[in-house]
C-alpha cells in the first residue's frame, strides 16, 4: 500500500502478517459540526491520500487512462509526504472507498482531488485489483490492513436493463456476498460509519409517486432486475440490524440515474444514457441513423456523477441517520428517454435520422423520487444543469474513446 512514500506498487500487500483485531468497539455516534464543509460543497477539502487504486482501471481491473490527464498509477500525495500512517491519531478519519474505479468512485476521487483538505482526513481508494469482495477472507484482510474509521461502499455488480434481465441470479448472489462481507468487516475493525450506495430501481414496481425513503420495502421491485434490487434492499435491512444490535452508524444513499465521465458506455450492458452516447458516436462516425431502444416514453431523473460525489462526501461527514437518503435532482427535472436522446444528439452535433425500436423493452416506466429530505438538509445545493452535464460527458467520451469502458 502506498503511504505517501515507500512502496509505490499501487497494490495492497495482503500477504504479510496481519495485525490482531481487537474486539469490536462502538463509540457513540457524534454528529459532525455544522458547516464542516467550509464555505460550500464546491470547496471540498482532503488530506493525504492513501492510494491503493490504479486510477486507470475499470471494475474488472483492466488498466486504462483515467481521462483526466493521468495514466497508470497516481502516486502524488495530497498533503505532507508520509503524513498518513497506520496509527490512528485522535479525531482523524481514514476513509476507505470500495469500488473506486467505477463511475461514482472516480467522481469522488476527482472532487476530492480538486479541493483543499480537511485536516485529519486520509482517503484510501481500492478496486477489484486490491481484493475480491465476494470473498470473505480477502475482504477481511483488506479491512485489517487499512483499518478504516469510515467507509464509502460503492463496490457492486452492476449493469443495464438487458443484462439484469439475463442474469438476475448472478446479480443477487454476488451483491449479497459483497455487501455482507463489507459491512461485517467494517463492524469487526470498528469502523465508525459506513455509507453504502443503493438505487431507485430497488423501489416497488407498483407504488405511488413520488417515491421517498420510507417506501423501499412496500412491495416487490420490477421483475426485470429483481435480483439486484433485493440484494440492494438487504443493505438497508442490515444497516438497521447493525444499529439495533450494536449501535453502528451504517447508512445508505439512494441516487437516481447516475451518469458522467468514466461511465460504462457498453451498448448492450450499460445504462441508458451512456449507451445513447456511444450509439450517437457510432452513428455519427458511420453516417448512419440512430436507433433508440424502446418507445422513448419512460421518464428518469438523471444526476451528474460529480454532483453525486459532492453529496456523498456531505453524507459521510454530516448525515447521521441510519435511514437512507435519496440523492436526486427535483421531480421537475425528470426527463423522458426521448428528451435524453435529444440532449445527446444536440451535444454531439448529430444530424442523422433518429428512430425508436419499439420491439425493445422499456423497463420500468417511471420511478420519480422525492428529494424533499435532501432539500431539508441542503436547500441551496445547486445541481449541474442536465444539458451541460450531458455535454461534458459526451466531450469526455469523445476525448477518451479508446480508453473508455465500452
Amino acid at each position: 500500500m502506498w503511504l505517501g512514500g515507500g512502496d509505490v506498487s499501487g497494490q495492497l500487500d495482503l500477504s504479510g502478517p496481519q495485525e490482531a483485531i481487537s474486539p469490536p468497539w462502538r463509540p457513540h455516534p457524534v454528529p459532525l459540526a455544522p458547516g464542516s464543509l467550509g464555505p460550500g460543497l464546491g470547496q471540498l477539502l482532503w488530506g493525504p491520500v492513501l492510494s491503493a487504486v490504479t486510477p486507470g482501471s475499470d471494475v474488472s481491473g483492466e488498466l486504462v487512462s483515467d481521462g483526466w490527464g493521468h495514466d497508470g498509477l497516481s502516486l502524488t500525495p495530497f498533503g505532507p509526504t508520509g503524513a498518513a500512517n497506520m496509527g490512528e491519531p485522535q479525531g482523524s478519519m481514514r476513509i476507505l472507498v470500495t469500488g473506486s474505479s467505477g463511475l461514482v468512485g472516480r467522481a469522488i476521487q476527482k472532487v476530492v482531488a480538486d479541493g483543499a483538505r480537511l485536516p485529519g482526513e486520509d482517503w484510501v481508494f481500492v478496486s477489484s485489483k486490491d481484493a475480491d469482495l465476494t470473498d470473505a477472507a480477502q475482504t477481511r484482510a483488506l479491512f485489517e490492513k487499512v483499518r478504516p474509521t469510515h467507509v464509502i461502499h460503492l463496490a457492486a455488480m452492476v449493469g443495464g436493463l438487458f443484462r439484469n434481465i439475463k442474469y438476475n441470479l448472478d446479480f443477487w448472489r454476488k451483491n449479497v456476498h459483497i455487501n455482507d462481507n463489507v459491512l461485517h468487516s467494517a463492524f469487526e475493525v470498528g469502523a465508525r460509519k459506513v455509507v453504502s450506495c443503493l438505487s431507485t430501481c430497488i423501489f416497488p414496481d407498483k407504488t405511488t409517486y413520488p417515491i421517498d425513503e420510507t417506501m423501499i420495502h412496500n412491495g416487490p421491485p420490477h421483475s426485470s432486475n429483481f435480483g439486484y434490487s433485493y440484494a440492494k434492499r438487504m443493505i438497508d435491512v442490515q444497516n438497521r440490524a447493525y444499529f439495533q444490535q450494536h449501535g453502528c452508524t451504517f447508512t445508505a444513499v439512494i441516487p437516481t440515474n447516475v451518469f458522467g465521465p468514466h461511465d460504462n458506455f457498453n451498448i448492450e450492458d450499460g445504462h441508458v444514457l451512456p449507451g445513447l452516447i456511444h450509439k450517437v458516436h457510432l452513428a455519427k462516425s458511420s453516417g448512419s441513423a440512430l436507433t433508440v431502444w424502446g418507445t422513448g416514453k419512460p421518464r428518469r431523473q438523471f444526476i451528474y456523477s460529480l454532483d453525486l460525489a459532492r453529496l456523498f462526501i456531505w453524507v459521510l461527514r454530516e448525515y447521521n441517520e441510519v435511514e437512507p437518503i435519496i440523492l436526486s435532482v427535483g421531480e421537475e427535472d425528470e426527463v423522458s428517454i426521448q428528451e435524453a436522446a435529444e440532449a445527446v444528439v444536440e451535444a454531439m452535433d448529430f444530424h442523422g435520422d433518429v428512430t425508436f425500436d419499439t420491439t425493445k423493452s422499456d423497463g420500468q416506466f417511471k420511478k420519480t423520487a422525492s428529494n424533499g429530505k435532501l432539500r431539508a438538509y441542503l436547500p441551496d445545493f445547486r445541481f449541474t444543469p442536465f444539458k451541460q452535464a450531458v455535454k461534458e460527458t459526451c466531450a469526455w467520451f469523445t476525448d477518451n474513446y479508446e480508453q473508455a469502458r465500452k
